[in-house]
């Protein structure tokens, strides 16, 4: 039977679809792909099977359930807000403990990682045990997750926080390998791509509300204490009066989980039959990596989550700074918003203009582009230092499924297996924040920092430039269907 297709999502938030082949393309013709969204957290290629031919011919029509579509695009707004707050966090997280950017920047690495670890065993649990029971473990991960917060604030320690954020971004990554192929299955397939978006659209609204609720929350006070003159007793009493700020957000959070949790779990018998299944084991893909273009477009995934996320990252500590803006710690984190709320924007214009010009010059342009924001941003001062930087979310709106359109063309049958070994690039968003990090630490500079983000846009710059032109496969495929 045809496949319904085949989703893949990245940090943000990033949707692909593989329509399908149809039987005349007999020329090997590639998929077509078309992602929305900012983070690509979890890849899924299902091919939905049933137990008996009614069920099967259910899942080929969708499945009409308001309800449950509802509580899907609740959750991309939900994971999408909780993944930005970690921008709100890491500044907070650098006073209360004085630690260097590096130090800082493990908040994303222990976040990030945990897509890299538990995207492929989330699938096979998925396979097992259906989409609805997943959907609610994973709920019930991110609620401990989250509760996790309360020992992490009553020691005061940065590695129980560590501990308590890997635990919260493997829930999510359950989540999302749940509600990738879900909006799909529920309703026809032939609107699935409008529900892709749709909710995709609730995935940037959460990360560009929850940044402004969260500085609010934890940044909302100035603190008038300098932690790092303080020392014994007097330092441990300030953390844990700082750190249950953070404690407090996050168990808001916990019980709306465990709501959500408790409401699927009562569902979990309403789609019995609908399964994933996976067509080819996710190792075999790796050899795809011989193909040039392939390659160089995974390695962009990785480069463009890694600079996307580091920027995110040092937006507060940034626009802290007496030559940028100057602004106090909640001013500075309310600002955020904007930066993600650029990329909801630009996500919009940026699905007409692909329309019209070649996706590879767009994506050129825009990293280019990015490449000038960069250099004004570290060469300039005051509003323009500061808003240069956070124009730089407009411009990475489209980024990630141009990037990742343009990899996957040419591989056919076998664009579901590249979803999957793209998936891992997305650890990229643990490694390039450390990397900026380190450098900020080593220059002493935020601004010649962003040499590390720089060095990244150029590489995305050169592939889009690279793969300007279609793939000779689609090339093929298009002079095969106009002739006669």
């Amino acid at each position: 039977m045809r496949s319904v297709g085949a989703v893949s999502r990245r940090p943000g938030g990033r949707l692909a679809r593989d329509e399908g082949l149809e039987s005349r393309n007999r020329a090997g013709p590639s998929a077509n792909v078309a992602l929305r969204g900012r983070f690509p957290r979890a890849t899924l290629s299902p091919r939905l099977s049933t137990s008996s031919s009614n069920s099967t011919a259910s899942a080929v029509a969708g499945v009409d359930a308001p309800d449950l579509r509802v509580f899907v695009f609740a959750l991309f707004f939900v994971f999408g807000g909780i993944t930005s707050l970690n921008d709100v966090i890491i500044p907070k997280l650098k006073e209360i403990f004085v630690l260097t950017y590096a130090e800082a920047m493990l908040v994303q690495s222990a976040f990030f990682m945990a897509y890299f670890v538990f995207s492929i065993p989330a699938a096979r649990v998925v396979l097992r045990v259906g989409y609805m029971r997943t959907a609610a473990l994973g709920l019930a991960t991110m609620c401990v997750g989250c509760l996790l917060f309360m020992p992490a604030s009553s020691v005061a320690s940065f590695p129980v926080f560590l501990t308590a954020l890997f635990v919260l971004a493997a829930g999510i990554t359950v989540v999302q390998v749940v509600a990738n192929p879900l909006i799909v299955l529920l309703g026809k397939p032939s609107t699935a791509h409008s529900r892709l978006t749709f909710a995709q659209a609730f995935n940037s609204l959460g990360t560009t509300v929850f940044p402004y609720v969260g500085s609010a929350l934890i940044l909302g006070s100035l603190a008038t204490v300098d932690s790092s003159a303080l020392t014994g007793a007097a330092l441990d009493a300030y953390r844990a009066q700082e750190t249950h700020r953070i404690f407090v957000t996050y168990l808001g959070l916990a019980i709306a989980l465990i709501v959500a949790a408790a409401l699927v779990w009562r569902r979990r018998n309403r789609l019995p039959h609908a399964r994933p299944r996976y067509g080819a084991r996710w190792k075999e893909g790796f050899d795809l990596l011989r193909q040039r273009r392939f390659a160089f477009g995974a390695t962009c995934i990785f480069l463009y989550v890694g600079a996307e996320v580091a920027i995110g990252s040092i937006i507060v500590s940034y626009l802290m700074q007496p030559d940028v803006m100057a602004l106090a710690q909640r001013a500075a984190g309310d600002h955020v918003s904007f930066y993600w709320g650029g990329a909801m924007v630009g996500r919009f214009a940026g699905s007409f203009v692909l329309r019209i010009f070649s996706p590879g010059k767009v994506l050129a342009c825009v990293a280019a582009a990015v490449l000038a924001l960069l250099a004004i941003s570290a060469s300039s001062t005051g509003a323009v230092s500061g808003w240069s930087l956070l124009a730089i979310g407009l411009c990475n709106s489209i980024m990630f499924p141009t990037i990742f359109s343009l990899a996957s063309e040419g591989l056919g049958a076998r664009a579901a297996e590249g979803s999957g070994i793209i998936a891992t690039a997305i650890v990229g968003g643990a490694i390039v924040p450390l990397l900026l990090g380190r450098t900020a630490d080593l220059t002493g500079s935020l601004k010649v920092a962003l040499v590390v983000p720089a060095l990244c846009y150029a590489i995305i710059c050169s592939f889009g430039v690279f793969a300007r032109r279609p793939h000779p496969a689609l090339a093929a495929q298009a002079t095969w269907q106009q002739s006669p």
